[in-house]
C-alpha cells in the first residue's frame, strides 16, 4: 500500500464501534499513503495530510483483493487504490473502527495513553519493576492493562507468566527485579514464537495469508486444565480472573 493514492473510499456501513464520519471520503480521497504502521491494535495509515485509524475489533478482517471482486456479507467498506486494488474491511459483529486525525497520532485520544509496545526497548525491567511498585493488583491483570504495556491479551500473558515461573494471582507489587527481569524476557520471547507461528488461531481467525495461527500447539498452560504440566507433570489447574480464564501450574509457578 505504501506509495499508492486512494482514489475513493466507498462506504456500505457507518454504524461500526464508532460511526464513520461522513465527511471521511472527501478527506482522504486523492491523498497518497505515504507509510503504514501500528500503535497497540491500531493500524495506522499515513496520508499526505492526516493518518486513517483502523482497528479490526474482534472479529473483523483485511483483504486486499481487485476491486472488480464481489463482496461478501459484512464487507463494511472499501478502501480504492490507484493500483487497482481495494483494501476491504469485514467484521460480522462490527465491533472495529475506522477514523481519522489530521494532528500527531500519539496525541489521538485512542493512542494517547497506551502503554509501550512489549518488544520495544521502552519495556524493560527497570520500567517492569518501577510501574508495579505499589500496586495490589494481580500481576496478570496488570500485564493486561493496555496503559502498563500493549499487545499481552489473556492467551500470552499467561504463557508468559508461567515462563517467568510467577503466578497469575501474586501481587504487582511483590516483584522483584529479579522476577520483574524474568516476566519481561518470557513475555518477548511467547510473542515473538507466537509471530512466528502465524499467532495463535481462535475459532475462525485466519492471517492476512489465510493461513491459521499454530502457535496453540505451543501452548504450556492455556486450556491445559487438569493436562499435565509440559514441566513437572502436575495437573494444570485454571481460575477466573477480571471475568477471563486463567491457566498455572501450582508446581511450577510462586
Amino acid at each position: 500500500m505504501r506509495g499508492r493514492r486512494i482514489t475513493a473510499l466507498a462506504v456500505y456501513e457507518s454504524r461500526l464501534r464508532w460511526r464513520i464520519p461522513r465527511e471521511l471520503p472527501r478527506k482522504v480521497a486523492g491523498q497518497r499513503i505515504v507509510h503504514v504502521g501500528r500503535r497497540g491494535k491500531y493500524l495506522l495509515l499515513g496520508l499526505e495530510s492526516g493518518t486513517l485509524l483502523l482497528h479490526l475489533g474482534m472479529s473483523g478482517n483485511l483483504r486486499v483483493v481487485p476491486a472488480a471482486t464481489a463482496r461478501l456479507p459484512h464487507d463494511h467498506f472499501d478502501l480504492l487504490l490507484d493500483s487497482g486494488l481495494v483494501l476491504r474491511f469485514n467484521d460480522p459483529r462490527r465491533f472495529g473502527s475506522l477514523l481519522y486525525t489530521s494532528g500527531d497520532p500519539s496525541e489521538h485520544p485512542l493512542l494517547e495513553r497506551l502503554g509501550p509496545e512489549p518488544l520495544s526497548a521502552a519495556f524493560d525491567a527497570d520500567y517492569l519493576y518501577r510501574i508495579t511498585r505499589g500496586r495490589r493488583i494481580a500481576i496478570k491483570q496488570l500485564l493486561m492493562n493496555s496503559r502498563v504495556v500493549v499487545g499481552v491479551g489473556n492467551i500470552y500473558a499467561s504463557e508468559a507468566l508461567f515462563r517467568a515461573r510467577l503466578r497469575p494471582g501474586r501481587a504487582a507489587r511483590s516483584l522483584t527485579r529479579a522476577a520483574a527481569v524474568r516476566l519481561v524476557r518470557a513475555v518477548r520471547a511467547v510473542l515473538r514464537q507466537a509471530i512466528s507461528a502465524g499467532g495463535t488461531t481462535l475459532r475462525d481467525y485466519l492471517g492476512a495469508d489465510g493461513a491459521p495461527g499454530y502457535f496453540r500447539q505451543r501452548l504450556y498452560v492455556y486450556e491445559r486444565r487438569g493436562k499435565p504440566c509440559r514441566r513437572c507433570a502436575t495437573p494444570v489447574r485454571a481460575m477466573t480472573q477480571g471475568q477471563r480464564s486463567t491457566y498455572y501450574c501450582p508446581t511450577c509457578q510462586k
